[in-house]
């Protein structure tokens, strides 16, 4: 009940709001279109070409697994790290329960968006977005060390669950490209549809409380959507001395947009989404915090 009372409640508000509902999609899916899709889509393909690879059976160490977890994703982009857990859970690689955890620490903006977009592009520094993604990765590392002393299980990864059985493809990079359309389109939707939400809420809260729109409007936009947050923090706070560590704050909350991206390809493989909700609250506090130290 509460569920549908909600969805008739935005319903409405895109219904009352049809110019800013519009504003904030078209800003959505021009940031998508900028900022992700050209730093996202590469990497993706990659990464699924080479999780479709045929491999032979062999045991291979945990740590190793758990390494190739990391570099895979970590350094993919939202939500590689996802689709790499999720894809190596479901060809037992690794197991459930390692997934859950892998799911939390495999974790982080690509490179090329950190040091492209929001170092050259928004900074006008790319040192600055090398020591923001070195902030990023500090984190994510302690994290991964942390997870690593969770996950004392032996190498019979095949006793936690059965493996799901899939066709032996002959043309894995079209197996890729396929895979991948599938997560560019889940990005993109939830991009535009929490961009215009955001911007929706941040006006009527911004004219019902008559409070600075700037504010409200990166508050709510932070919540929601990343790329449009940090977008909304540049125009409205970049000469601040405050804004890179903002910037820094908004990229490692992610937004409910990459959260829901990560909890519909984790749900794919029934991965547990607590352990990520806990990195999440490990790195909005701390990345921030190493990223003031090395400026």
């Amino acid at each position: 009940m509460i569920n549908i009372l909600m969805i008739w409640a935005l319903i409405i508000l895109f219904i009352l709001q049809p110019g800013v509902a519009h504003d904030g999609a078209e800003n959505g899916a021009r940031l998508f279109m900028h900022a992700l899709l050209p730093y996202l889509l590469p990497y993706i393909i990659l990464t699924q070409w080479l999780l479709k690879m045929p491999t032979p059976i062999k045991k291979t160490a945990p740590w190793k697994r758990f390494i190739k977890a990391y570099v895979l994703g970590s350094f993919g982009g939202f939500p590689v790290g996802a689709v790499t857990v999720s894809e190596m859970t479901k060809n037992v690689e690794i197991n459930r329960k390692q997934g859950g955890l892998l799911l939390a620490a495999c974790h982080a903006p690509g490179p090329m968006f950190v040091i492209g977009f929001v170092g050259t592009e928004l900074f006008d520094n790319n040192s600055m977005g090398w020591k923001l993604l070195l902030a990023i990765h500090i984190a994510n590392i302690l994290f991964f060390f942390i997870t690593l002393f969770f996950l004392k299980v032996n190498n019979d990864i095949e006793s936690t669950h059965s493996p799901i059985k899939k066709q032996q493809s002959s043309m894995p990079l079209l197996d890729a490209i396929k895979e991948s359309s599938n997560i560019i389109i889940l990005v993109a939707t939830t991009v535009i549809f929490f961009s215009s939400l955001g911007i929706v809420l941040a006006t009527i809260i911004a004219s019902t409380f008559s409070v600075d729109t700037g504010i409200v409007e990166t508050i709510t936009l932070a919540i929601f959507e990343m790329t449009t947050g940090v977008q909304s923090a540049t125009d409205h706070f970049s000469g601040l001395a405050i804004y890179p560590l903002l910037i820094a704050a908004i990229i490692s909350m992610n937004g409910l947009s990459i959260h829901i991206q990560v909890a519909v390809i984790a749900k794919s493989a029934q991965l547990s989404l607590r352990p990520y909700v806990l990195g999440r609250l490990w790195s909005i506090f701390l990345v921030p915090f190493i990223f003031y130290l090395l400026l």
